[in-house]
């Protein structure tokens, strides 16, 4: 049964909302990422790297921790996280070498965040994967081996 005190702060509630959406407070965020379909293309690593990187020197750091299995049971979900203690880290790709498409994703981050991300690849056979870290002084890697035993996006 409705009360009248009920029916009342319902009413407000609609009132607020309807009148917040129509100053726009309401609108759904604004998305602050690009999506450039060129990066995601079905190409070698190299140009893949090259289509993200131009000819940028990429140099090998200890400075980045790949945490992924080596051996994955299924290569349709295999976790990884990637870290760093690099300064200024704008932005971390990572790469399944063996992938028809080899960025498999890329995080752009703020420089007031720690340089920490977490996915799920996708791996079609056993590959290298390749994180790069992308700083103000230049662009750093760390590679790890990965045996993919099933499954895939191979098949």
């Amino acid at each position: 049964m409705t009360t009248r005190r009920s029916f009342l702060k319902k009413s407000l509630a609609f009132s607020a909302c309807s009148f917040a959406s129509t100053l726009g407070l309401l609108a759904p965020p604004k998305v602050f990422a690009e999506w450039r379909v060129e990066n995601f293309k079905q190409v070698p690593l190299e140009e893949s790297l090259k289509r993200l990187f131009k000819d940028q020197k990429i140099t090998e750091s200890k400075d980045i921790e790949i945490k992924i299995p080596l051996i994955a049971e299924n290569g349709a979900i295999v976790p990884i996280t990637v870290s760093s203690s690099l300064p200024g880290v704008r932005a971390v790709s990572i790469f399944v070498a063996k992938n028809p498409v080899p960025l498999a994703v890329r995080f752009e981050l703020s420089p007031d965040l720690d340089p920490f991300v977490s996915a799920r690849l996708k791996m079609a056979e056993t590959s290298e994967v390749i994180a790069v870290a992308e700083t103000d002084r230049g662009f750093y890697s760390a590679r790890q081996l990965v045996k993919v035993t099933i499954g895939g996006c191979g098949g």
